[in-house]
């Protein structure tokens, strides 16, 4: 049959990124607890395309991710980037995996067992020199205190469900759970899916006891970072859902921005 995609283009016009975007698709993704774990990720694969190509073969994408399905990690993504550079003949490939990850975290009094889930992105890119290029991002939700609220109040302090985002950029292999309780560290107080009384009780004294503004996560967060010798590279933004007020409040900090110090 026909194939025109491989026919030259005569408008001597590259394309920067060529693929397909936000397919969802059941993958297997490394666990530290269980070994692995079934999630579905929402994944988007480019390479880029010479100026007298035509287009490229959109279904080779889907056939290599069929392949490498069983594990997507850290360690698989070198991988398949260079895999997607041969098989679709580019120079540059780049792929971004999106899924919610699932970790069993037990209340802080009665124990009682919950599945929590944390939005992860993993981000990878291939230049034609072959040097491969990972981000490793995490969302995690976290509670606060408002500090002023807390001095000022003569009975209570507003407090706030919040979102902190991560990007990692390192050099060797890391856990998520592990990235994910050093940013929980780093909050008033985390959060759970299953509390009892008696969980209630300890979550909320232990936030008021450690009132957090959103500068003083993304600072608390960002010197453990930087203090861990595997990141290279990261970004920290942290932003609460306030509930006094119509909007949010944000705050962010890159590793850029403390170079030097």
């Amino acid at each position: 049959m026909k194939d025109v995609q491989s026919q030259r283009d005569e408008r001597n016009l590259p394309i920067d990124k060529v693929g397909i975007k936000n397919l969802r698709y059941p993958i297997t993704v490394l666990d530290r607890e269980q070994g692995r774990q079934q999630t579905v990720a929402d994944i988007s694969m480019y390479v880029d395309l010479p100026h007298d190509a035509k287009g490229t073969h959109m279904s080779r994408f889907v056939e290599m991710l069929h392949l490498f399905r069983q594990e997507v990690s850290l360690r698989s993504f070198s991988t398949i980037l260079q895999e997607m550079r041969t098989l679709l003949e580019a120079e540059r490939a780049h792929i971004d995996v999106t899924f919610p990850y699932f970790v069993e975290k037990k209340a802080p009094v009665s124990a009682e067992p919950g599945l929590m889930d944390y939005t992860c992105t993993i981000s990878g890119s291939i230049s034609p020199e072959g040097r491969t290029d990972l981000l490793s991002t995490v969302r995690v939700p976290v509670m606060s205190v408002c500090p002023c609220s807390l001095e000022i109040s003569e009975i209570g302090a507003h407090t706030q469900r919040g979102m902190v985002t991560v990007s990692v950029r390192f050099r060797k292999f890391f856990w998520i759970e592990a990235l994910i309780q050093r940013i929980e560290k780093c909050a008033s107080s985390d959060v759970f899916s299953v509390l009892k009384r008696v969980d209630e009780k300890a979550v909320t004294e232990q936030a008021f006891r450690n009132p957090k503004f959103v500068e003083d996560i993304v600072r608390d967060v960002a010197l453990s970072l930087k203090e861990d010798g595997n990141i290279t590279w990261f970004s920290v933004s942290a932003e609460n859902y306030e509930s006094i007020h119509n909007h949010s409040a944000f705050a962010q900090i890159s590793s850029e921005s403390l170079d030097g110090m």
